[in-house]
């Protein structure tokens, strides 16, 4: 496993009460933790952990753990 996914899933698992086997399908507002603020939580980790700076359209295009990856290639970091 790389370590960016790891850091990734970190993110995550840091920000919402999930395990690891949950992230998967892990959609936004599958949990109550991930509302609007929890969400901003996430987008700060994910900046903070990769040291960048999300552009406003990414951040409202994670949706979910899948669409995160994605965003996240656009500032050239492979998951």
């Amino acid at each position: 496993m790389s370590e960016n996914i790891e850091k990734y899933q970190k993110c995550f698992m840091e920000a919402f009460p999930v395990q690891k086997q949950e992230l998967e399908g892990l959609k936004y507002q599958d949990i109550p933790e991930w509302d609007s603020i929890g969400h901003m939580n996430l987008v700060a980790a994910l900046e903070d952990e990769f040291g960048i700076e999300m552009e406003i359209d990414d951040i409202t295009d994670i949706s979910d753990f899948r669409k995160g990856k994605e965003v996240l290639l656009r500032y050239e970091i492979t998951i």
